[in-house]
């Protein structure tokens, strides 16, 4: 399967979600240049974590503007599967392609730290590997990583399934201390109303070998590659 991982000015995670996809799991995986407009036949586009254009303004308020993101938000209108990890899920809610936006943490400062996230919906390309209610280990490094929406939109999103991911403790249970941000209704990642479309704030990219501390974030990839096929 073919993925584009697009690399905006600031980008961190990029090469980490190439070496995830090329040399881990086998895929074929390319570079997508912010001021390009080809997706190079991508089945699959991956934004990545970082600080896109400094995270001036806002974090991903001025990457919505690249060209690159013309050509992937026809690519999700016509079906096409994306997502985006920390700043890449900034990105995508600043380009409206997601519901809602991620402010600062409530602490104001910096968090990087493993935590612990349950899976919500196990009927979506991105967690269809995975069981309802099973329990990642999942990193994290943000500092505008709270989710906030309109209460009664995020209603409409528990009601359709399109929270993914939540913010749980080692057990499986929401508690205010699991919720290392802050973020309204614990949540972790959330998906389009036509699921297609794919935030979360910890990286999978950063948990996929053993040695590393995990490879929870294989059961990620790996369901985007089931979907896709």
């Amino acid at each position: 399967m073919k993925w584009g991982v697009v690399r905006f000015p600031g980008s961190l995670d990029d090469n980490d979600s190439l070496w995830a996809l090329n040399e881990v799991m086998g895929q074929e995986a390319a570079i997508l240049w912010h001021k390009d407009t080809s997706l190079q036949g991508a089945r699959c586009v991956l934004l990545p974590g970082g600080f896109s254009y400094g995270d001036y303004l806002r974090c991903g308020a001025i990457a919505r503007f690249s060209p690159i993101m013309e050509s992937v938000a026809k690519f999700a209108a016509d079906g096409g599967l994306v997502i985006g990890t920390c700043n890449g899920f900034q990105v995508l809610c600043e380009a409206h392609l997601l519901p809602g936006v991620l402010t600062r943490n409530r602490t104001l400062s910096f968090i990087c730290d493993r935590v612990h996230v349950r899976v919500e919906n196990a009927r979506t390309p991105f967690t269809r590997a995975m069981r309802q209610g099973e329990v990642l280990t999942l990193p994290i490094k943000h500092g505008e990583g709270r989710y906030v929406a309109p209460e009664s939109e995020l209603r409409q999103m528990e009601e359709r399934g399109q929270i993914l991911l939540r913010y749980v403790d080692a057990e499986g249970r929401e508690t205010d201390d699991a919720n290392p941000n802050g973020a309204m209704h614990a949540i972790a990642g959330v998906a389009n109303d036509r699921f297609n479309v794919f935030g979360l704030m910890p990286h999978p990219e950063h948990a996929v070998e053993a040695m590393l501390g995990g490879e929870d974030g294989l059961k990620i990839f790996r369901s985007i590659v089931e979907s896709a096929g």
